[in-house]
């Protein structure tokens, strides 16, 4: 713990579990203050959790797909922190991991992926500019492997990860006369859906972790909330419009 981010204000969507509550844990034990925004009530024990360790954090009920609470959330941090000083959109859809083929895909399934993963982005990214842009802050996109490398039986989450890459990259050539940088980030960690994919497949995390050459699933709170929390700090103002692969060696043709 350093204290690089002391005082700033961090917004990290679907951080009630998995990934979303390691990048919430890391950065406020960077010191800065988490508004932890989900849609479910476990989100309330994430902010319960950073607390309980000594950092600050508020949880707010959070849909991404409505932008009235997106609106709360940016107000929430601006009320608790000030400003934002970072935007962290980690939110996906919760029939992410759930095999299919694209002939199979109905529009309800297209809507979902698109609307929490897009029109999601969508909304923190308007909502946040103008505080991202009074504090050269961050915006951070949470995207995958799938978007980079395709997925045989994730087409959607496939396309909607890609497309997130593509935002970001525009954003970030839109943004850099304002000081505000754009990431991507691509990590690979225990999730509560990849633990439920285990638990049905005995076989798939042997598999899987033998496709790592670091030989092992990462840890959403110490493998890829760190790395969050230095993309969202000072030592990474240089650092725009690229995606970072946070996954053990797995992919490596970026």
């Amino acid at each position: 713990m350093t204290g690089a981010l002391q005082g700033r204000g961090v917004v990290v969507t679907g951080a009630g579990g998995g990934v979303g509550r390691g990048i919430a844990l890391a950065c406020a034990a960077e010191g800065g203050h988490v508004v932890v925004a989900s849609p479910r009530r476990n989100g309330e024990e994430t902010a319960a959790l950073i607390t309980g360790r000594g950092g600050s954090a508020t949880w707010v009920c959070c849909d991404v797909t409505k932008r009235a609470d997106v609106d709360a959330a940016v107000s929430t941090c601006v009320a608790h922190a000030g400003g934002i000083d970072a935007m962290v959109h980690n939110a996906t859809s919760r029939r992410s991991s759930e095999p299919v083929r694209l002939e199979d895909v109905d529009a309800s399934l297209w809507e979902e992926h698109a609307s929490v993963s897009l029109r999601g982005a969508f909304h923190c990214a308007q909502a946040a500019l103008p505080h991202l842009a009074a504090r050269r802050g961050r915006l951070v996109l949470m995207t995958s492997p799938a978007g980079m490398e395709g997925s045989a039986t994730l087409p959607v989450y496939g396309t909607v990860k890609g497309a997130l890459r593509g935002l970001g990259k525009s954003l970030a050539h839109e943004w850099a006369p304002l000081g505000v940088t754009v990431a991507m980030l691509s990590p690979l960690a225990l999730t509560p859906a990849l633990d439920n994919a285990f638990r049905e497949d005995a076989g798939l995390e042997a598999r899987l972790a033998a496709r790592v050459p670091s030989r092992r699933i990462g840890d959403a709170e110490l493998d890829i909330g760190p790395v969050v929390a230095f993309l969202i700090g000072d030592g990474a103002r240089y650092i725009t419009g690229q995606t970072i692969a946070v996954d053990g060696g797995r992919y490596t043709g970026l």
